[in-house]
């Protein structure tokens, strides 16, 4: 148990990690999200297209791998308090970690194939990436709700169990509740940024509760 509980430590820094990297890399670095026309789009991720494979295998791919063995570990420690509670979180957890590692490789398929359309047919290339890109962010992106809902059962549980403080947990609540309210359209984005800011916090928190 002592070692899982490591991991899952050691899981949660690289959680806060890897979103700062992500916010620095493609908000700073390379923000394809701020060109409007998709064949520009495809003509940035052309110019740039290993460090955007690396960027999304770091932060989405080995991101979901690691909330798995989060999920697993948090489990593990809250488990005897609120099993059904914790039951539910974990499956949602789990499911959250898989659909982030599935939608990384589907960008970085997808980006591969309209860089390669792009030589041919910019145009097209464009037009298919319209379409990529839709289901990636339906994946990942448009909102955290499942997320939110993973950190809001474990802190409602960590806080019958009495595990963690309840700082951190009442934090866990706030976070999961924008997490979850960030599925309605028009306010998206403004919980989305709520939820990204406060899970860098949380995360570096547990890490360092669980370690």
């Amino acid at each position: 148990m002592k070692t899982l509980q490591k991991s899952g430590g050691i899981a949660a820094l690289y959680e806060a990690a890897a979103y700062i990297v992500g916010m620095i890399g493609f908000l700073t670095i390379v923000d394809v999200s701020s060109v409007a026309d998709p064949v520009q789009q495809v003509a940035l991720m052309a110019d740039n297209l290993a460090f955007l494979y690396i960027l999304h295998v770091f932060v989405y791919v080995v991101w979901g791998i690691f909330m798995v063995v989060l999920s697993l570990a948090l489990y593990e420690r809250l488990k005897a308090g609120s099993p059904a509670i914790l039951q539910t979180a974990t499956v949602f957890g789990i499911f959250w970690g898989c659909v982030i590692i599935l939608s990384g490789m589907i960008h970085n398929v997808g980006m591969q194939t309209v860089v390669d359309l792009y030589g041919k047919d910019p145009t097209q290339a464009g037009t298919v990436w319209i379409t990529i890109n839709s289901v990636f962010r339906g994946l990942a992106g448009a909102n955290e709700a499942i997320g939110g809902i993973w950190i809001f059962l474990l802190s409602w549980a960590a806080l019958r169990t009495g595990e963690f403080s309840r700082a951190l947990n009442y934090l866990g609540v706030v976070i999961g509740a924008a997490g979850i309210i960030s599925i309605v359209p028009a306010l998206a984005g403004l919980f989305i940024t709520i939820f990204a800011l406060g899970q860098i916090m949380w995360f570096i928190w547990l890490g360092i509760v669980l370690l």
